[in-house]
């Protein structure tokens, strides 16, 4: 679901591996036990997962007792995600901002995790959630923070007494970005990242009926190895976040 161009449907297997093959990522130790605390949903109530990849967080929402749904343009990632998940889940290959297949206003709770920074036609997203949403329905976002991690235009930098700063080049500009998925061994493997301050995310939930209803700032759950470094470098991690958390609840009659 990110973009009608997709290019994830090349690296199904390698995102695949890298959830379900590798320790301490950022999705398993971080993001799906902050999602489960926040998702606050009882037992038969729906939640869509945009983006659903491989169906890593679908897995983890199935376990609150939530019916749920997940839904990926790349095909390859959707069989994946059959093929990895229990019954029970329902996946559809379907774009971001064309979910065709549901009906008004007949989801509790939309996520969209780690995605819209690669979805080009957010107005088209945001007006979908709004629609298939339940009245006071909630979407919640995860995405890399806009303000710290700006594809291009932001990176780290050490002082002359030996502290870790983050350096912004640039915020308020909205960019669409290469990103290579593999350095040094294919260079013309990569996908598109899109950034934008967070004012834009908060005027488009407004426009499609949201008014954000929770923020949360979430730093890395990681440490550094011992050495002369590794003081300051935890202590980066502690007051630079890594993803921001943006909840839009949908506002019903009154």
């Amino acid at each position: 679901m990110r973009g009608r161009n997709t290019s994830w449907d090349r690296f199904a297997g390698w995102y695949d591996d890298l959830l379900e093959n590798r320790e301490g990522t950022y999705q398993e130790e971080l993001i799906l036990p902050n999602l489960l605390r926040l998702l606050r949903v009882k037992k038969g109530q729906v939640v869509l997962d945009l983006a659903c990849g491989q169906g890593f967080f679908c897995r983890g929402y199935q376990q609150t007792g939530a019916t749920v749904i997940g839904a990926d343009i790349s095909k390859r990632l959707i069989q994946l995600a059959r093929a990895r998940s229990p019954e029970g889940i329902r996946f559809e290959v379907a774009p971001a901002d064309r979910l065709s297949f549901l009906e008004n206003e007949t989801i509790d709770v939309v996520t969209i995790v780690l995605a819209i920074q690669n979805i080009e036609n957010v107005h088209g997203t945001f007006a979908e959630c709004s629609r298939v949403l339940k009245p006071w329905g909630r979407l919640l976002m995860v995405l890399n923070h806009p303000a710290f991690r700006i594809p291009g235009a932001s990176d780290w930098g050490w002082d002359e007494n030996g502290k870790q700063y983050r350096r912004v080049y640039r915020y308020m500009s909205e960019t669409r970005v290469k990103i290579r998925m593999h350095p040094g061994i294919d260079p013309e493997a990569y996908t598109i990242s899109f950034h934008r301050p967070l004012q834009y995310y908060f005027k488009l939930l407004a426009k499609y009926g949201f008014y954000v209803s929770r923020l949360e700032e979430w730093i890395s759950h990681k440490r550094s190895q011992p050495g002369p470094r590794a003081e300051a470098e935890n202590t980066a991690r502690k007051e630079i976040p890594l993803f921001l958390f943006i909840e839009g609840t949908k506002m019903g009659p009154h």
